[in-house]
């Protein structure tokens, strides 16, 4: 009774957490990053690359947004036309930008973003108990095919196959769940995994890194209870995320004038 009671709990965790990775929609910024018609037109009648920056810059002055492109200039997506967020990325899939983009995911068919990136992972990890219940639950089955204590063909084929499968994905899933965790503990996606975000700076991984336990609390939230149940309670909206130093989270295209204020310095004409 016991053995079934556990399998049928991990069962509908299992269920539950992909059905919640596959049928929670990516989040799409907000309207006000979204660009006007005029801004649009302006934008595009402008063939000057650094004429076209600074129309970006101020469109963009009012935004919370601190990261840049390579060059330095604003992150914009031409194809959805908008501003883009900070870790806010195009979906080549989806058609469209995703807040906190991590991947675009062919198990669940779905891009992993910051609306389903906690269910995510918690359907790694009941996937991953779910296949190492039923290894070690078939495992003395085996034990028993291995000695001839087991004589039925079919049942040694179902055994065999069960739990090679078992052991496969567990096997897999482990790696990519222990990656995911590692990314978790710095506070970076898959994709700041490969390409650092810049800041006005330059490049820097961990500057989105705010220590491991706040790390944790920025995708499963503050409520503990709520950790290993796929329910939103990730920190945030998607559009803005803490950093780790004070510098790097000033705005930068706020006029000197503003900085200084914030700063409590009179700056001298």
């Amino acid at each position: 009774v016991a053995y079934l009671v556990v399998f049928h709990i991990l069962f509908v965790l299992f269920v539950w957490t992909y059905w919640k990775s596959v049928f929670t929609l990516p989040m799409q910024p907000d309207k006000k990053f979204h660009m006007s018609y005029a801004d649009q037109e302006r934008l595009e009648n402008e063939e000057r690359p650094e004429v076209q920056r600074q129309i970006l810059a101020e469109i963009a002055r009012k935004l919370p947004v601190y990261t840049r492109t390579g060059n330095g200039g604003i992150r914009f997506c031409d194809r959805c036309q908008l501003i883009k967020p900070d870790r806010c990325h195009h979906c080549s899939v989806c058609a469209m930008c995703v807040l906190k983009m991590d991947h675009h995911c062919p198990w669940v068919n779905n891009c992993i973003g910051f609306s389903n990136y906690k269910f995510f992972l918690l359907f790694l990890a009941y996937s991953l108990l779910y296949c190492l219940y039923i290894a070690a639950t078939v495992f003395k089955y085996f034990i028993k095919y291995w000695t001839g204590e087991l004589t039925n063909g079919r049942s040694k084929f179902h055994i065999l196959f069960l739990l090679f499968v078992a052991i496969m994905f567990f096997v897999s899933l482990m790696f990519l769940f222990g990656y995911h965790c590692w990314l978790v503990s710095r506070n970076r996606s898959t994709l700041e995994a490969f390409s650092a975000p810049v800041f006005q700076n330059g490049p820097d991984k961990n500057g989105f890194n705010l220590g491991f336990v706040k790390n944790l609390q920025q995708v499963f939230g503050e409520e503990k209870k709520l950790w290993l149940l796929p329910i939103a309670s990730s920190q945030g909206d998607g559009h803005f995320f803490p950093m780790r130093a004070s510098c790097e989270a000033r705005n930068p295209l706020l006029a000197n004038e503003e900085q200084w204020e914030e700063d409590g310095i009179d700056e001298e004409p």
